[in-house]
């Protein structure tokens, strides 16, 4: 009985990963067990390390989903933009509708201690995901729309506006409805890169750059 308890779900990766997920939005990933997810799973507690060595592991599957899901969202905001400063301003909009939409996939993704080791796949996620806002950026540049130079600090600053937001949004910080929150982001990237056309361009140290 237990053999076949342990092998129930043919999806089981699937089932663990939104059961992970559903945990986090209850508990936060502080107090996530694998032992609970397994619970939560239908399957034995020890189903889970057929797919993830450990508690880590299985967040850090968390936090590459996320990524994706941040790397589509801001794709598809920034499908409908007519041209490079439209398109930077919709990826700011997507990121915010992503951790509006997915609060929990955020909590993992930014608010746990960075794990020496991740996964070459999350790793990439990550990447993927800065390297979309970066591209924009780089548009926006090339059309004349921001200083010429190193585009990362540039990024750094949209990132770090949006991604403030968002955690205000997520907290229930902001005097902003959801809708407002979303519409509100397009003045916070406008009101960023307005201040950054009129300083010098910064520089980031060599040694932080990815």
């Amino acid at each position: 009985m237990a053999r076949k308890r342990q092998y129930h779900h043919g999806n089981l990766k699937e089932v663990l990963l939104a059961s992970a997920v559903k945990l986090v939005s209850e508990v936060g990933p502080q107090a996530f067990t694998l032992r609970e997810v397994a619970r939560r799973a239908g399957v034995s507690h020890n189903a889970p390390y057929r797919h993830f060595r450990d508690k880590q592991d299985l967040l850090g599957a968390v936090a590459e989903q996320g990524f994706d899901l941040l790397t589509a969202s801001m794709r598809e905001a920034m499908s409908q933009g007519r041209n490079a400063e439209e398109r930077l301003y919709l990826a700011g909009r997507g990121y915010v509708q992503f951790a509006l939409r997915w609060p929990q996939h955020i909590q993992v993704m930014f608010d746990l201690p960075t794990v020496k080791e991740p996964s070459a796949s999350a790793s990439t996620a990550g990447r993927r995901a800065f390297q979309t806002l970066l591209d924009a950026v780089v548009a926006v540049q090339a059309a004349g729309g921001l200083p010429a130079g190193d585009p990362l600090p540039l990024a750094v600053v949209a990132w770090s506006g949006v991604h403030g937001l968002a955690k205000l949004a997520i907290s229930g910080r902001l005097p902003l409805a959801a809708n407002q929150t979303v519409e509100f982001t397009r003045y916070l990237t406008r009101a960023l890169f307005a201040g950054i056309s009129n300083l010098p361009h910064p520089s980031l140290p060599s040694q932080k750059r990815q």
